[in-house]
């Protein structure tokens, strides 16, 4: 999935404003302006769309845990993200929202995805693992929504999609992900033997932010 597309998702299951995704970018030792969100918010197709890149989405992703964990003052100083995948993010969500596995299962459950145990667990190892899997783009969407059913119980992530970015905190992309979606692979759960190539990801200079 492109970062642009997660963003959505993530902003209408937290039902949060633009500023509030701003702090979120902020808590993860990033910075970015309204303008900055509303333009990462759009349609690829509509005017005034830029980019979300991996810069963005790391500090993003890291800022979530920290505003729903708290920050760990024993914990060394991150280090930006450069190469942030479909795993990247389903790790960072799992760790923001406390999962352990039997919840990842249920929530794919939830969303009609049938997945086993295993596929899961591989979804989870480190790149260098035998048995790692590339978490691909259906997977993804699925557990976004999946994870929205679960946290905001009876709305449904597609409603979103015909919300205006600057609609308020209900609007942007619902978990089916939307616009350029199709740019990288719908493979499922993996790319081990047999299944698809692995997620290449989309590292775009167009979006502004300032690392501190």
């Amino acid at each position: 999935m492109i970062n642009n597309d997660v963003l959505r998702s993530v902003r209408f299951m937290l039902a949060v404003d633009d500023e509030a995704l701003a702090q979120i970018i902020e808590l993860g030792d990033g910075r970015a302006s309204r303008a900055d969100i509303v333009a990462w918010l759009r349609r690829e197709e509509e005017p005034g769309y830029e980019v979300c890149n991996n810069s963005v989405m790391g500090c993003f992703l890291d800022g979530l845990i920290v505003r729903r964990r708290g920050r760990d003052p024993k914990a060394p100083p991150r280090q930006p993200e450069t190469h942030v995948t479909n795993n990247t993010v389903l790790k960072k969500l799992r760790v923001a929202f406390e999962l352990k596995e039997d919840d990842v299962l249920a929530i794919m459950h939830a969303a009609g995805f049938q997945v086993g145990r295993p596929e899961v667990s591989a979804l989870f190892r480190k790149p260098q693992h035998p048995n790692y899997r590339a978490c691909g783009d259906q997977f993804l969407r699925n557990f976004l929504k999946g994870l929205t059913e679960r946290v905001r119980p009876g709305v449904s992530a597609k409603a979103s999609a015909s919300a205006s970015p600057s609609a308020g905190p209900s609007a942007g992309a619902g978990a089916s992900a939307g616009a350029g979606a199709s740019a990288r692979t719908s493979a499922g759960a993996g790319a081990g033997p047999g299944a698809g190539p692995a997620i290449v990801p989309r590292d775009h200079s167009r979006a502004r932010i300032v690392r501190r």
